[in-house]
């Protein structure tokens, strides 16, 4: 699974992006998409995840502001709504795809390249 970030960019405080991730390659067995990111000087933290079902969850920090979905069930795309953007939402984000393991309840997971969101106040 090949994973690519894009849609970053600079906005001010209270501004939104928009950001997208495009899975290529073993997208049929895909079945958990997220977004993460990572601060200067901090571990890289989850910020929302959708199911090929559609069952969105978000960390708190972000929830009512962020909104992930699907571009269609079949592509496995995915977008991060980043709405009233603060400047402690500056980051490069990350996403990632989950596979399930034969054993129940296990996924690999495969990640991509970042994108970097700036939000000046």
């Amino acid at each position: 699974v090949q994973l690519q970030a894009s849609g970053g960019g600079i906005a001010q405080a209270g501004g939104s992006l928009r950001l997208f991730c495009a899975a290529s390659g073993r997208i049929f067995d895909i079945d958990l998409m997220g977004w993460y990111r990572q601060a200067p000087g901090k571990q890289r933290e989850f910020v929302a995840s959708i199911t090929t079902r559609g069952v969105t969850n978000y960390s708190d920090s972000v929830k009512g502001r962020f909104t992930i979905s699907r571009d269609n069930s079949a592509n496995k795309n995915t977008f991060l709504e980043i709405n009233v953007a603060q400047p402690e939402d500056t980051a490069v984000y990350y996403c990632n795809a989950g596979i399930p393991r034969k054993v129940a309840g296990m996924r690999d997971f495969y990640w991509g390249g970042g994108t970097q969101v700036t939000v000046s106040s």
